[in-house]
């Protein structure tokens, strides 16, 4: 019986683990997206707005940066990167907003953006 008992517990914190994320996967698959974007903390906006600090923080409101009408509309309407919203703008950022300025077609991967969000998540203010 606890020997059961310690397998099930081992099974269940195992599959909490592999469903927590993995930070250096996401800082992998941020290779993707560094083209476009930084995410150093004070750094310059590049083709895309410079995502420190991004995951909580309001949809097109970094400075210095000139968004599409289109994703200023999405914000007024959506509010804030959360781990949700972000997370369908990773899959295919397109089909978020129809006119957005992006051009990436997105990360099709549950996994890989699950681990971009926390890899984001780490960079910002902790």
């Amino acid at each position: 019986m606890i020997k059961k008992l310690v397998i099930s517990v081992l099974i269940i914190l195992n599959i909490n683990i592999v469903n927590a994320g993995d930070i250096d996967a996401g800082k992998k698959v941020f290779n993707k997206c560094k083209a476009c974007h930084g995410i150093d903390e004070g750094g310059k906006n590049k083709l895309g707005p410079n995502l420190w600090n991004i995951v909580g923080a309001p949809i097109a409101s970094k400075e210095g940066y000139r968004y599409s009408k289109a994703l200023v509309a999405y914000a007024s309407e959506v509010g804030i990167w959360d781990k949700e919203n972000l997370d369908a703008w990773l899959k295919k950022p397109n089909s978020v907003v129809r006119k957005t300025k992006m051009i990436f077609s997105g990360i099709k991967k549950d996994e890989d953006r699950d681990n971009i969000i926390l890899y984001l998540q780490s960079n910002g203010k902790k």
